[in-house]
C-alpha cells in the first residue's frame, strides 16, 4: 500500500532543465559557434555535470573556460525562469497527497538553497514533510542515495512509496531500490529511452494522483 510520494525537483516541479539547455546552447553558439546537441546535454539531467563539462572540454579544447561558460549560462538561466510557474498539475498533486495523509518528500540532485528558494517562490515548500538534497548524501542520481534518504525520513519501505521523475538518471536511481516510478518528462527529456517504469504521463494533469495511487494499490 502506498503511504508516501517522493518528487524530483528540477525538470519535474519547475522546468529548469529546458532553460539550462537553451542558456548553454546560446552561450556556446555565441562564443564558439558550437551547436550543443540535446542528446549530449541530457545525459547529465537529473544528476550532476560530470559528463557534460568533460564533453565540452573534449569538443572545444583549451579555448573553453568552464567557469566563464557557467557564469554566463547562469545569468541567462535566471532570466529564463524568473517568471516560470510550476509545471501543470504539480500543485494539485501536492495538495491531494497531503489531503490523503501521504508523506511527501523531495529528492533532488540540486543543493538545499536552490531547491528551497524556488519552492518558496512557487508557494509549494509547505507541502513537503522532508527535503532531501545533494548536501545530505554522498552520491546523487543515478545512485539511489537520495531516494534511500527520503525513504528513511518518511519511515517507509520502497514498495510503500512512489517516485515522480522526469529524467533517466532519476529513473535508474529509483529502479535500483525498486521504487515504483511515474515518469513525467519535459521537452528536454521527452526523447530519453525510459524503460520499466510504472506509468508515463505528459503532465500531472493527465491523471489524478488518486488514480495513480490506485493503479499501484490494486
Amino acid at each position: 500500500m502506498i503511504k508516501g510520494v517522493i518528487f524530483d525537483f528540477d525538470g519535474l516541479i519547475l522546468d529548469t532543465e529546458t532553460a539550462w539547455y537553451h542558456a548553454f546552447k546560446k552561450v556556446l553558439q555565441s562564443q564558439f559557434q558550437f551547436e550543443l546537441p540535446l542528446e549530449e546535454f541530457v545525459k547529465s539531467v537529473g544528476s550532476d555535470d560530470k559528463q557534460f563539462y568533460p564533453y565540452l572540454q573534449k569538443e572545444l579544447g583549451n579555448q573553453l573556460n568552464i567557469e566563464d561558460i557557467q557564469y554566463q549560462a547562469a545569468a541567462l538561466h535566471t532570466q529564463y525562469i524568473r517568471n516560470e510557474k510550476a509545471r501543470e498539475g504539480v500543485a494539485e498533486y501536492l495538495r491531494d497527497a497531503k489531503d490523503a495523509g501521504l508523506g511527501v518528500a523531495l529528492a533532488t540532485s540540486s543543493d538545499t538553497s536552490w531547491a528551497t528558494s524556488h519552492l518558496k517562490h512557487l508557494n509549494l515548500l509547505s507541502y513537503f514533510d522532508y527535503v532531501v538534497t545533494k548536501d545530505m548524501v554522498d552520491r546523487v542520481k543515478p545512485a539511489p542515495d537520495l531516494f534511500l534518504k527520503a525513504l528513511e525520513k518518511l519511515e517507509l519501505e520502497s514498495h510503500e512509496a512512489i517516485v515522480f521523475e522526469d529524467s533517466l538518471n532519476g529513473l535508474i536511481a529509483a529502479q535500483e531500490i525498486n521504487i515504483p516510478t511515474v515518469i513525467v518528462p519535459n521537452p528536454v527529456t521527452a526523447s530519453l529511452p525510459f524503460e520499466n517504469y510504472h506509468l508515463k504521463l505528459n503532465s500531472m494533469m493527465d491523471m489524478p494522483l488518486q488514480e495513480v495511487i490506485h493503479s499501484l494499490n490494486k
